[in-house]
């Protein structure tokens, strides 16, 4: 019999999710660790970082007023006449400004708005990180639940071939059952081998999402079969307005409508005022000169952009109702899924698999004694084997619909709890 050390994990039953022994002693990562790791390192989130430094910087060029403009002008010189050389010049030194009215903080508050819209992408960039990452970490996870499932097939098919082998070499059964016992057994070690590929893969898409290239962890902490227990679904359509994608519309919904209130004031052209000195060297005489250049303006010369900020408001809206909607239905639809999954994790636990597990002792037993054959052995193995990967992939898929229900929410909607 082929010895395999293994080491009791779940809470389910006395077999159910064996963790491999080339697992123990492993350095553990937690889903908080790797959360918090994305959140902190993630290199999308990073190069994100520098649009929020972008847009500060045109806060910044906002809140600067268009500077004063010095004029030196000559007059009246290397002419003819009274005008030949400098002696009847005219020098005239002055300084310009534009009165820029309410128009500069319409254009603060629009690049402020800009700012409330960069936040708000961040916080829905930061949310998709965490979940991509929740639902990498469940899928590793799921994989070690099924290297547990292989090591216990292992060890059924193991215990199979050791007591064949004493009915061959004691001539109560035929050599053909233990050829079919050793391929058997084979076989449950190749699908151990491939999910040993798969985890290390999985392992490495879990770095990833902090820029790391290679895992400084071996295992992922975690029970699948504690399962959540979550709120109703009308409480959960109650937070449904905390939806980071929502808040997002309701951000730009904002920088539209300051949009709109800065090309309103555009509509106008600002007048210019102008103050200054004037010599007359002739005489030497210094006189005040001061004048206003006020542009003829014949209608709105910025309707066209008045006219498309109200219309990406309107559009913000109608995104918004549509998100919504979305929203709406892909909650009760993972809703639905999570009862169901819960539902069958229940049902398996509770009835199916101690049917199986007895059914698997009583024709073990009977084989032993020669009342049964070895395919009613094996066939009863199989469904016990196949009712416990029903199992884990309900757990599985229980686990997945509530990150994606936290993920429609914004908020952790789930205690978990074992099933019993």
């Amino acid at each position: 019999m082929q010895v395999r050390k293994t080491i009791l994990i779940g809470t389910i039953t006395s077999t159910l999710f064996m963790l491999p022994g080339w697992l123990l002693g492993a350095e553990k990562l937690t889903l908080e660790q790797a959360v918090n790791r994305t959140i902190t390192q993630n290199p999308d989130l990073r190069a994100f970082g520098f649009e929020m430094r972008v847009q500060d910087s045109a806060i910044l060029q906002a809140t600067l007023s268009p500077k004063p403009e010095l004029t030196i002008a000559v007059e009246d010189v290397l002419g003819t006449g009274v005008a030949q050389g400098l002696s009847g010049s005219q020098t005239t030194v002055s300084i310009s400004w534009i009165l820029e009215g309410e128009l500069r903080q319409r254009r603060i508050d629009a690049a402020r708005t800009g700012s409330l819209v960069l936040a708000s992408e961040a916080a829905v960039m930061r949310l998709d990180a965490a979940a991509q990452t929740a639902r990498e970490y469940t899928k590793a996870m799921a994989l070690q639940a099924r290297l547990e499932l292989a090591e216990q097939a292992i060890a059924l098919a193991s215990d199979a071939v050791a007591m064949i082998s004493q009915r061959v070499n004691a001539g109560t059964s035929p050599r053909s059952e233990l050829a079919r016992a050793r391929a058997e057994l084979s076989m449950r070690e190749l699908i151990l081998e491939d999910l040993n590929h798969a985890l290390l893969g999985s392992f490495h898409r879990i770095a990833a999402q902090w820029g790391s290239l290679d895992p400084s962890f071996d295992r992922v902490e975690g029970n699948l079969m504690n399962l959540p227990a979550v709120e109703s679904y009308s409480t959960l359509e109650s937070r449904v307005e905390q939806n980071p994608d929502l808040m997002r519309f309701l951000s730009e919904k904002r920088l539209y409508e300051s949009t709109l209130q800065l090309e309103q004031a555009r509509k106008e052209s600002p007048w210019r005022f102008n103050a200054g000195v004037r010599r007359l060297e002739s005489s030497s005489d210094v006189g005040f000169i001061g004048g206003v250049t006020i542009p003829l303006n014949r209608g709105n010369l910025n309707q066209g952009r008045i006219e498309e900020a109200r219309a990406r408001l309107e559009q913000a809206s109608a995104r918004e109702n549509a998100e919504r909607v979305r929203v709406m239905t892909s909650l009760f639809l993972f809703h639905q899924e999570l009862e169901h999954s819960l539902h069958i994790a229940t049902s398996l636990q509770n009835d199916v698999i101690p049917e199986y597990e007895q059914a698997l002792t009583e024709v073990s037993r009977a084989y032993k004694l020669g009342s049964s054959s070895y395919m009613e052995w094996l066939q009863v193995e199989d469904d016990l084997l196949t009712a416990r990967e029903e199992l884990l992939e309900a757990s599985t898929l229980a686990h997945q619909n509530i990150i994606e229900i936290e993920r429609l929410t914004g908020v952790r909607i789930a205690q978990a709890k074992s099933v019993e």
